[in-house]
């Protein structure tokens, strides 16, 4: 169904509008709005076929399937899933490739340091349980987006559970990272605050941004 003479029908309008109100994963929204365009399609031809005019049919068959208002909260729903799902596998990424990040003696700003800082080694001892913690709630949420979507009660609240746990993850690993860099036993010639700054902080701000979109989304 398409415009004709460089004319866009009402079928047409009406995907227009419902796109620029969906925000969110691109390929999600482009397969959300073809079964739109194929619903509206098959209900254009069941009312021609009972004898109204093309332009007619659509018209009504827009009508029937619903005003913007009523129709795009749904859909922002089922979007904000799908990013949430998304988030929680850059969640995810993101703090798998730490243990690699921070392989004592392997990396330049990681060797052996000068002398023990006891705060330092409890902040690598938290951060491992943060670290695992957040892992797996990153994994339990991927599980939910997909699995857990048939039941109504997990549809309903995964995607802001989503976004608060990976902003609240993102936040505290960050700031031990920190921590750490400002506590380590390291020469000071070592870039520990830019190696932080590159693979923890600016990942998990990254993810974050993703979250805050979740966010957007659940609110709607």
């Amino acid at each position: 169904m398409s415009s004709r003479g460089g004319t866009r029908t009402p079928v047409d309008e009406y995907l227009a509008e419902l796109s620029k109100a969906l925000p969110g994963p691109r390929r999600r929204k482009a397969d959300l709005l073809a079964e739109a365009r194929d619903h509206l399609a098959d209900a254009t031809e069941a009312l021609e076929y009972d004898g109204l005019a093309r332009e007619d049919a659509e018209r009504e068959a827009v009508a029937d399937f619903g005003e913007l208002s009523e129709v795009v909260p749904g859909y922002r729903a089922d979007l904000a899933v799908s990013q949430s799902r998304r988030t929680a596998v850059l969640l995810f990424a993101a703090l798998i490739i730490q243990p690699i990040v921070w392989q004592e003696g392997v990396w330049s700003w990681n060797q052996d340091p000068a002398a023990a800082v006891p705060l330092n080694d409890f902040l690598q001892s938290f951060v491992r349980t943060v670290g695992m913690f957040a892992i797996a709630g990153a994994v339990l949420a991927v599980l939910a987006a997909g699995i857990g979507l048939r039941y109504p009660l997990v549809r309903k609240h995964i995607s802001r559970v989503t976004a608060l746990f990976t902003l609240a993850s993102a936040v505290v690993i960050s700031l031990i990272g920190v921590a750490m860099s400002a506590t380590s036993g390291h020469s000071p010639g070592l870039p520990a605050f830019g190696v932080v700054g590159t693979f923890v902080v600016l990942p998990l701000a990254f993810v974050g941004v993703q979250a805050g979109r979740v966010l957007r989304l659940a609110r709607s």
